[in-house]
């Protein structure tokens, strides 16, 4: 009965080992015009670029590692916190408020650390960086700055619809991977149609320290986008 009760608690230990062990990278990076044009209250200059929504570890079957605070097993030390975090970003902060601002506003107020703060509680200290806020966030903003969507997708912000589809072969065919695209779409009372917009474009890397190879991504489609078919509009900053 004793041997079958350690047997069965090393395979425990096995399995949430091997949980715990995450596969690779999501770069998540968004349309500013088609976050803000929802109806949710959005800083007054939308950018007009591809802004990073976060950097997420990934089990290989694309679901992402749960929080710290949920399951700390997905690492082997205690991470930095939230305040710890904060206080390493003040070297960047400007390069973080370029590429990785708030869009949302709460009470009229912009607060771009309310944001990096989820980010790194959400996402940061599961990654090969608990110890080091700093890499993390100077990482993700480094990719960002080389993977720029704007000159891969082989489209621009328009009116016209395009097939997802094409958007993923273009990216395919200028970086060697296929990324994820995210879609959602405005209100009804917006857009009675439901037309489906370009919300996200994501691209997958292998897990490394720091992550710089691209994979194809798992799912070529997320959100409101269900066929490579589907034909979704990108939409123009109305600023």
């Amino acid at each position: 009965m004793n041997r079958h009760l350690l047997a069965v608690a090393v395979l425990a230990t096995l399995l949430v080992s091997v949980m715990s062990e995450f596969d690779f990278y999501k770069l998540s990076l968004q349309w500013p015009p088609s976050v803000c044009n929802t109806g949710k209250r959005c800083i007054p200059d939308i950018p007009n670029k591809f802004t990073i929504h976060g950097l997420w570890p990934q089990y290989d079957i694309d679901t992402p590692v749960p929080p710290y605070n949920e399951d700390p097993s997905c690492i082997s030390i205690t991470p930095k916190s939230s305040e710890e975090a904060m206080e390493q970003l003040r070297f960047i902060q400007g390069e973080l408020t370029e590429y990785w601002p708030n869009l949302l506003t709460k009470n009229d107020e912009r607060n771009d650390q309310d944001f990096w703060r989820r980010e790194w509680e959400k996402h940061g200290m599961c990654s090969n960086y608990p110890h080091d806020p700093f890499g993390y966030f100077q990482g993700t903003v480094s990719l960002t700055a080389e993977y720029n969507p704007l000159k891969v997708i082989g489209i621009q912000p328009g009116d016209e619809r395009h097939k997802v589809g094409t958007i993923l072969e273009a990216v395919k065919q200028n970086l060697g991977a296929y990324p994820q695209i995210a879609c959602n779409t405005r209100p009804r009372n917006r857009d009675p149609r439901q037309i489906p917009q370009l919300w996200e474009i994501r691209f997958c890397f292998n897990r490394a320290d720091p992550p710089s190879v691209l994979r194809d991504c798992p799912n070529k489609l997320a959100g409101a986008c269900s066929k490579e078919t589907d034909l979704i509009r990108f939409p123009p900053n109305p600023s």
